[in-house]
């Protein structure tokens, strides 16, 4: 079933748990993160992120998203990820998203309110919930350009800045940079927990994390404590697939069955998933 964004994120400052939200460029990671929800029976939010469109386009893997989740026995939030415009967020919108992230984190201040008021805007009209982004983390969203593992601290979000951000742009939630980054980690991650605890307070929305991929157990749940309610996740666990399916062609190198792999990788990215559930939702 759909809900919303806003019932999402409630949920998860109301259980004391962090939302995972998976990216979803292909049917099989898609599937994988549906039946993980069915499952647990808990809310989890699928996304197709702009950097993915060369892998399907959104209208392409949209309407499939969009149609599984309303089916779905778990509750379920389609939701635009990394828009870096209002245009492409409307594109979302036009084939059933009921939630999407502008990214305009790498514009000036007043740009990027500017164009987030814009599509706060837009999902007013539809009832919809807007999650935007203040500071900057390393890397890209499909870790193509992952960075040398670590964040800088002079791209990390000034409070005061998110305060007034949140409150003149009207967001449901707000993605900031306090230690994460995109794609693999290659050294420690040094995350600023009190930092987090600032800016929820400041902001009064829920805080997401980006570059949600390859914390340990007690990172993530330290981060959900401290007031991040929405944990971004794609890249390890499209590690995983790719993993599972390079084990299984080292072990049955004769094997010429596309649709096996791609069960293989589909099983792959639920057990990761799996993992993390029970990470971030205290699910076994």
């Amino acid at each position: 079933m759909l809900i919303s964004l806003k019932e999402a994120l409630d949920y998860a400052e109301q259980n004391k748990v962090g939302i995972a939200a998976i990216n979803t460029p292909t049917y099989e990671m898609l599937l994988a993160a549906v039946r993980t929800a069915e499952q647990h029976n808990i809310p989890l939010i699928l996304q197709h992120a702009e950097v993915h469109e060369p892998i399907n386009t959104i209208e392409d893997i949209g309407p499939v998203m969009v149609e599984l989740a309303k089916r779905s026995t778990a509750p379920l939030v389609v939701h635009v990820d990394h828009g870096e415009s209002y245009d492409y967020v409307k594109r979302g919108f036009d084939v059933g998203f009921n939630s999407a992230m502008i990214d305009a984190s790498r514009l000036p201040y007043d740009d990027n309110l500017a164009l987030t008021q814009k599509v706060v805007a837009l999902a007013n009209e539809y009832g919809y919930g807007v999650e935007a982004e203040l500071g900057v983390m390393p890397g890209r969203e499909d870790g193509s350009q992952a960075s040398t593992g670590t964040s800088n601290e002079t791209l990390y979000t000034d409070p005061d800045l998110a305060q007034s951000f949140v409150r003149d742009s009207g967001v449901t939630a707000l993605a900031c940079s306090f230690g994460t980054v995109h794609g693999l980690y290659k050294a420690e991650p040094n995350l600023n927990y009190n930092l987090i605890s600032t800016l929820r307070e400041k902001t009064g929305v829920p805080i997401v994390m980006h570059g949600g991929s390859g914390l340990t157990d007690s990172e993530y749940r330290e981060c959900i404590k401290r007031g991040v309610a929405k944990i971004n996740y794609y890249t390890y666990a499209d590690k995983a697939s790719f993993e599972a399916v390079q084990n299984y062609l080292a072990e049955k190198p004769e094997t010429f069955i596309f649709s096996d792999l791609t069960t293989i990788a589909t099983k792959a990215v639920q057990q990761n998933l799996n993992n993390l559930v029970g990470i971030l939702y205290g699910k076994s």
